[in-house]
C-alpha cells in the first residue's frame, strides 16, 4: 500500500490535499482509486478499454481534444458519459472519471465520493478518489442500481452547471440591455454583441444535452442498454474475470432491482422517470435561454425603431433644408439676372424699382417655401 501524504503535486504546480504520495499522472489524464487498497492508481486508455470492455471509438468520445456532442452510450458492461466537462465511464460497481483535477470536475468528484463511498471509508480523509465502488451495506439507503445513482449524480451536476451559467448570463444581460435602451452607443452595442455570442454558445450546449436525453427517452432499447446490473445478474460468471473488482458481489440494491424486473427485460420505468426529471430541468434551462433571446430580440427591435425614428427626423430636416435652398435659389436667380453686365435703357431713371424687386422676390421665396412645407405636411412627409 502506498504511503499517505498531505498533498500531491499536479501538472502546473497545483496541489491537492489528502492525496497519495509517489504517484505519477499519466499523459491521457485517466486516474482511478481502488477502495480496497486505499491508494491512487493511474492507468492508460488500453487498460480501461480492457477493463470495461469498450471499443476505442467509445473511448475517443471522451477525448477532450476532440469535439463530440453530449452523449450517453449504453454498452454491455459500461455506460459512456460525455456531458460537457463530465467525461466518465460508469460500470455496475465503479465510476472512472476523466480529468479529475479540472476545476469544473472537482465538485462532481466530491458528490460522487460523498454519495457513493462505502461506510468503511468514513474515517478516511482522502481527497483523490477517482473510482467509487458500489457497497452492499450502503445500498440499503437507496434501492436504485449503482449505475443509476452515478448517472443521476452526473445529470444533476451538468444540469446544475448549465443552470448556473444561464443565471450568470441573465444577471449580465438584463442590465446591459437596460443600459443600451437608455443610451445607444458603440460600447453598449459591442457589449451586447459579446453577451449574445455567449448566449448562442450556451444555448447550443444546453440543446445538445436536452436532445440526448430526449433521444434516450424516445428509445426503450437504448434505455434498456443502461441497465448494467440487470445484464450482470443474468450474465455468465466468467465475466468477473474481465475486471478485478467484479469479484465483489453485486450490491443488494442492484440485485433487488434486477429481481424486480427479471420477468420483464424491457421494463425501463425506473430509468425513464430518472431521465424525465432531468429532461424537465434541462428543458427549463433551455426555456430560460429562449426567453432571454426573445428579450434581446425585443430590445434590438426597440433599438431599431429608435434608430429608424432618428433617421426619419434627419430626412425631415433634410427636406426642410432642401426646400429652403430651393426657395433661396429663386432669389439668387433674380439677383443674377439683374446683376448681368448688359447695358439696357429702362434702368435709367428707375432706381426706386430696386427695393420693390427685392421685396417681391423675398415674398415669392417665402411663399414657395411655405407651399412646399404645406404640401409635405399634407402628404405626411414631415410631422405637424
Amino acid at each position: 500500500m502506498l504511503e499517505e501524504a498531505e498533498a500531491i503535486m499536479l501538472p502546473g504546480g497545483q496541489r491537492v490535499k489528502g492525496g497519495i504520495k509517489n504517484q505519477q499522472l499519466v499523459p491521457d489524464g485517466w486516474s482511478r482509486w481502488w477502495l480496497c487498497q486505499e491508494n491512487l492508481l493511474n492507468v492508460n486508455k488500453y487498460a480501461i478499454m480492457h477493463r470495461v470492455d469498450i471499443h476505442a471509438r467509445d473511448l475517443r468520445i471522451l477525448d477532450p481534444f476532440l469535439s463530440y456532442p453530449s452523449t450517453i452510450l449504453g454498452r454491455d458492461r459500461a455506460i459512456v458519459l460525455n456531458l460537457e466537462h463530465i467525461k466518465a465511464i460508469v460500470t455496475a460497481d465503479e465510476v472512472l472519471l476523466r480529468d479529475p483535477f479540472d476545476d469544473d470536475v472537482i465538485p462532481v468528484l466530491e458528490d460522487l465520493r460523498r454519495q457513493l463511498k462505502s461506510p468503511s471509508n468514513h474515517g478516511n480523509n482522502l481527497d483523490a478518489n477517482f473510482t467509487l465502488h458500489n457497497d452492499a451495506d450502503a445500498a440499503e439507503e437507496d434501492d436504485s442500481p449503482f449505475e443509476f445513482r452515478a448517472l443521476e449524480i452526473a445529470l444533476e451536476a451538468i444540469c446544475s452547471y448549465l443552470s448556473a451559467r444561464t443565471t450568470e448570463l441573465e444577471s449580465a444581460v438584463y442590465p446591459a440591455l437596460d443600459m443600451l435602451t437608455s443610451r445607444v452607443s458603440s460600447r453598449n452595442l459591442d457589449r451586447i454583441r459579446k453577451l449574445k455570442s455567449q448566449m448562442t454558445r450556451l444555448t447550443a450546449r444546453v440543446q445538445k444535452v436536452r436532445d440526448e436525453l430526449e433521444q434516450l427517452l424516445d428509445d426503450d432499447d437504448d434505455m434498456a442498454d443502461l441497465y448494467l446490473s440487470r445484464k450482470i445478474y443474468g450474465a455468465s460468471p466468467k465475466w468477473s474475470l474481465a475486471s478485478p473488482n467484479i469479484e465483489s458481489k453485486i450490491s443488494r440494491a442492484s440485485r433487488a432491482s434486477v429481481t424486480a424486473v427479471q420477468d420483464d427485460g424491457n421494463d425501463v420505468e425506473e430509468l425513464e422517470m430518472l431521465l424525465e426529471a432531468y429532461f424537465m430541468q434541462i428543458d427549463g434551462t433551455l426555456n430560460k435561454l429562449s426567453t432571454l433571446r426573445e428579450y434581446i430580440d425585443n430590445t434590438e427591435d426597440y433599438i431599431n425603431i429608435q434608430l429608424d425614428n432618428h433617421r426619419n427626423q434627419l430626412i425631415q430636416l433634410e427636406l426642410i433644408l432642401s426646400s429652403g435652398t430651393l426657395s433661396l435659389s429663386i432669389y439668387a436667380l433674380v439677383a443674377g439676372i439683374f446683376g448681368m453686365n448688359i447695358p439696357y435703357n429702362w434702368n435709367d431713371g428707375h432706381a426706386y424699382i430696386f427695393k420693390w424687386v427685392v421685396i417681391l422676390t423675398g415674398a415669392v421665396c417665402i411663399l414657395v417655401f411655405a407651399l412646399i412645407l404645406a404640401w409635405a405636411r399634407q402628404k405626411n412627409l414631415i410631422g405637424s
